[in-house]
């Protein structure tokens, strides 16, 4: 079997409704629209979710929840993620955005957590620190600066 060959099995495909053709087509006059009211009409019909002037079931169900403008996000840092810098090194917010731990700075800056494992002694300069990363970095000889 060649591509040119294929075909549709018979009775999968149907032949367009031509409508409008005359009175003799079974689809003239009207054009299969019926007689008269506001589906007949061009440019008639109604829009999506309209439910003939019942109060729409979007406008029916409570608006739910809050969203803060205000809310102070950070970008997220665990500790585990910082085994790949050298011994001694000093992370910047800057420095993890050119490794790539991180695509960019939130508004709120860098948040470091304690999340993993961490091997060498660093000295770490970001916005926040949770409490368990902080022990993790100072009980390996490590400095945490917070700017």
């Amino acid at each position: 079997m060649k591509l040119d060959e294929l075909k549709s099995p018979p009775g999968s495909t149907r032949r367009t409704k031509r409508v409008g053709r005359g009175i003799g087509s079974g689809h003239g006059k009207t054009s299969t629209r019926g007689h008269k009211g506001q589906k007949s009409r061009s440019g008639g019909g109604i829009r999506p979710g309209f439910e003939g002037g019942q109060m729409p079931l979007q406008r029916r169900i409570p608006k739910r929840g809050f969203t803060n403008i205000y809310k102070t996000e950070y970008s997220i840092v665990n500790v585990g993620d910082l085994n790949i810098f050298d011994e001694g090194t000093i992370i910047t917010p800057e420095l993890l955005v050119n490794q790539g731990i991180i695509k960019k700075v939130k508004k709120g800056g860098v948040k470091v957590l304690g999340d993993g494992e961490l091997t060498r002694k660093l000295t770490v300069k970001a916005n926040k620190i949770s409490k368990q990363a902080a022990q993790i970095i100072t009980d390996l000889g490590g400095e945490i600066e917070v700017i």
